[in-house]
């Protein structure tokens, strides 16, 4: 199993994950935030064709994450995997999705399900959306962990994400960076740094302290702000956990580029 990101961060968010077990190969991409073509375009500079996905699987409802979905999905018959409450969000923020529905296949939040040749484990967390998951999706042999757009690592979250070989981790912002931040109001502010919010770098630091990491060999900085954030300050809070591994195991996926393909 390997994956690439996209883009990463609250202008786009694309994940892609493939996997072969030798007799056929299986795609699926977690969320897609940017428009159809931009979206086509990141997914064949990582090697992709679009209609190749086997799957889109969405965390949740903000335009980030699923502004480019359903238009992706419709283009090219891709089955879209996501709770009900996504599902209901959704719906009430486009006037149809009549044209899609064959596609739509809806899954319990608390239930794994197999996707082709993955095991996936949706995992739910706290975000200010309609029923927010995160995922781990397991190939029978590793494990790969997607950990986004959460205020705060439950003992949930911390259970689920247990003996991962790889982890793509929310390190947003900064506190003081946010606090000091002139542009955003501070009914932002308070948004982004409450409960059900994002991970700053502390907590996120926190969450990888306390996770089982006997197998872990990756950890991707994910979903950084531009404005509130600064990637040596991520790389600086994943060291402390990781130490004397640090410099092999952390990565930063970006807006622009993402991040090139990784072996799980």
């Amino acid at each position: 199993m390997r994956f690439a990101s996209l883009g990463s961060g609250s202008e786009g968010n694309a994940l892609l994950i493939e996997s072969s077990d030798g007799a056929r190969t299986t795609r699926v991409l977690v969320d897609c935030g940017f428009g159809r073509r931009e979206a086509e375009r990141r997914l064949r500079a990582a090697g992709c064709e679009p209609d190749r996905l086997d799957a889109i699987l969405v965390t949740h409802e903000h335009a980030d994450h699923i502004g480019g979905v359903f238009r992706l999905a419709r283009a090219h018959g891709v089955p879209v995997h996501l709770t009900h409450g996504t599902l209901r969000a959704a719906a009430a923020m486009l006037a149809t999705l009549d044209d899609v529905e064959p596609l739509l296949r809806v899954f319990d939040s608390h239930a794994a399900f197999e996707c082709a040749s993955l095991r996936i484990e949706p995992v739910p967390v706290p975000h200010d959306a309609r029923e927010p998951v995160q995922y781990v999706v397991d190939d029978g042999s590793r494990r790969l962990g997607v950990l986004t757009d959460l205020g705060q690592g439950t003992p949930h979250v911390v259970r689920a994400l247990s003996r991962l070989d790889a982890l793509v981790l929310e390190c947003n912002h900064d506190e003081q960076l946010l606090a000091a931040n002139p542009r955003y109001p501070q009914a932002l502010k308070r948004r982004i740094a409450g409960p059900w919010g994002h991970l700053d770098n502390r907590e996120a630091a926190r969450i990888l302290a306390t996770i089982d990491r006997s197998r872990l060999h990756t950890v991707v900085a994910a979903h950084l702000s531009r404005h509130n954030n600064r990637p040596e300050l991520a790389r600086e809070a994943l060291a402390s956990v990781l130490r004397s591994d640090a410099d092999a195991m952390i990565r930063v996926a970006d807006q622009d580029s993402g991040i090139d393909w990784i072996a799980v």
